[in-house]
């Protein structure tokens, strides 16, 4: 029996420091190179999960942008994409004229990814932080207003603001049958973030293209927040980060260590351990 292991990056795999530790490289490229299937789910871009799993040798295709897109880093080619109706794009507008905020719109122009922004509009300090750590990446692109920055193949729109301040748009957006929206405090910060996705765009409906591209049979993963419920729902076994929201400890199969222990890599070993027992 083939078992695809998915974990997620952020608050899950990775340390305090968004770093994947020594040790649990140590651990897990031992695994992959014995044959195990492994591979994450992030809400990161590729450029931004390559920089923070440095040391990790995944061999398997790759979803990000919360399951967006299923992509794989040999061939730099995207096996399942998601992206937003001209329908969808002009009520996109419409929302973030209406409530005033200026969004981080990702989109392909020609060809190259971009992540657009009115540099006109007002940006609060948690977009600041956002810009401010990525000044050297090439997608990061300022444009002249919120109509130019929705420009080329849309596929996911992220505000950052406070919780109150967002609270209503998301509350207005929140059950449209058009869109995935995932409403969360960022990791280790106090701003919130509404990430807007195409409604078939979830890590769940990406994981298991990727488990049916790669003709695995049982399905376990690792996670800590709310946009990882969708494949906890269809995995075999589930396993929430002690760090983790508690609607996913909720209906997680175990809660293991957290974040900061290594947990994800040693419980694999485990699990791994298991199976070779059993053989």
């Amino acid at each position: 029996m083939k078992r695809l292991y998915v974990t997620d990056l952020d608050g899950t795999l990775l340390d305090r420091s968004g770093r994947v530790t020594k040790a649990s490289a140590d651990i897990l490229n031992s695994l992959i190179k014995e044959g195990i299937f492994l591979t994450y789910a992030t809400a990161r871009s590729n450029k931004s999960s390559e920089i923070v799993t440095k040391g990790l040798n995944i061999n398997l295709p790759v979803v990000i942008y919360n399951g967006t897109f299923v992509y794989d880093c040999a061939s730099k080619h995207r096996l399942h994409k998601v992206s937003f109706t001209e329908k969808q794009v002009k009520a996109l507008v419409d929302l973030s004229k209406r409530f005033g905020f200026t969004p981080l719109v990702y989109t392909f122009v020609n060809g190259q990814e971009r992540v657009q922004w009115n540099k006109n509009g007002t940006l609060s300090e948690g977009f600041n932080y956002y810009l401010g750590r990525r000044r050297n990446d090439s997608r990061m692109t300022p444009v002249n207003s919120v109509e130019e920055s929705f420009c080329g193949e849309v596929f996911y729109v992220t505000f950052i603001e406070g919780q109150q301040e967002l609270q209503p748009l998301y509350d207005s957006i929140a059950d449209s049958e058009d869109y995935n929206v995932v409403f969360q405090q960022e990791l280790y910060r106090t701003e919130y973030w509404c990430e807007i996705m195409p409604r078939l765009a979830n890590k769940a409906k990406a994981v298991e293209k990727l488990k049916k591209y790669l003709n695995c049979d049982e399905l376990v993963v690792f996670g800590d927040s709310l946009n990882d419920l969708p494949m906890f729902k269809i995995a075999d076994m589930s396993y929430a980060v002690e760090n983790a929201n508690p609607k996913l400890k909720e209906i997680a199969t175990e809660i293991i260590g957290s974040n900061t222990q290594d947990s994800v890599a040693k419980k694999i070993l485990e699990l791994e351990s298991r199976r070779q027992r059993r053989i």
